[in-house]
């Protein structure tokens, strides 16, 4: 099941829990960012008087939370060795390190990000730690982003850190052929650079949680599963915005889980069950990929 609104204005806290509320089927995925196809405009006089302000919920800013986010994000974790999650980790923390330009989380946000996301998945402290010093002593390396167009016409963005720019391209542009996708300029263009705070969702109801996404000023709310099937929600604002909204939702007695900055999909495509298989092995791949950092997708699954 799903739901949708559009506030405009201050409504009375009240009227929120009512207003312009609907509920629709949604491929019937037991993740439910749903799209509202009829929106109900809520009629109010305060329109004339205060600025507006539109809170969209479901895959209208697609961050690829749906039955398809799920499949893909448990098989790192279950499949993979921890030691190449760990791995990872250390290049986020890398990128972190450099663009942040302090080694010390308190004064770099994106590195305290990296690093609570990497205790919520139980990297050991001394490994965090070793992987910040070794930031610090390591070369730079060099960051890109590769834009990427698969079967069915899925998007693909890929974060990749290197210290050999000509192999790392060489050596993607060998997989994308060999899965059917190629590099593709204007592919960035359908995602939009978002904060996303995600925080734990066990006991809270749909209404109660569209109050929090309004009260702390998000944008969008989607609600997914971890790999342990444990119910998130996952609150998406703009970059300039994502201390403040987590900071308020703490202050509403939310328990956040981590935060950060992703590529949101603002375009979704959905794809056909053979689509999916080969998005997937494509992306099982690149995660194997010594030089990938992060893979983010515009891809939602069909019943």
């Amino acid at each position: 099941m799903g739901w949708g609104v559009v506030l405009r204005g201050f409504l009375p806290l009240c009227l929120r829990r009512f207003a312009c509320l609907t509920t629709n089927n949604y491929m019937g995925a037991r993740i439910r960012p749903v799209r509202t196809d009829l929106t109900v405009t809520c009629r109010y006089p305060l329109w004339a008087t205060h600025p507006a302000r539109t809170l969209h919920l479901g895959p209208n800013l697609c961050a690829g939370h749906n039955k398809w986010s799920k499949v893909k994000n448990i098989k790192g974790p279950k499949d993979a060795a921890r030691s190449r999650m760990f791995m990872k980790f250390g290049m986020m923390i890398r990128i972190a390190v450099k663009e942040g330009g302090s080694s010390n989380p308190e004064f770099n946000l994106a590195l305290a990000n990296v690093v609570e996301q990497c205790r919520g998945k139980n990297m050991p402290k001394a490994s965090i730690e070793a992987a910040i010093k070794g930031a610090e002593k390591s070369k730079a390396g060099t960051q890109h982003t590769y834009e990427v167009r698969g079967p069915g016409g899925y998007m693909l963005l890929i974060d990749m850190l290197t210290d050999n720019n000509t192999r790392s391209h060489q050596d993607l542009r060998h997989l994308l052929n060999k899965h059917g996708a190629a590099l593709c300029d204007g592919v960035r263009h359908n995602f939009s650079r978002k904060g996303v705070v995600v925080a734990q969702g066990e006991g809270v109801s749909p209404e109660r949680a569209l109050e929090l996404a309004i009260e702390a000023g998000a944008e969008d709310i989607q609600e997914t599963e971890d790999e342990d099937d444990k119910s998130l929600l996952q609150f998406v604002c703009d970059m300039t915005e994502l201390k403040k909204v987590r900071t308020s939702l703490e202050e509403l007695g939310v328990r956040t889980v981590s935060a950060g900055l992703e590529f949101v999909s603002h375009t979704p495509t959905q794809l056909t069950q053979a689509q999916l298989e080969a998005a997937l092995s494509l992306i099982e791949a690149l995660s194997d990929c010594l030089d990938v950092v992060r893979v983010w997708d515009n891809i939602q699954a069909h019943d």
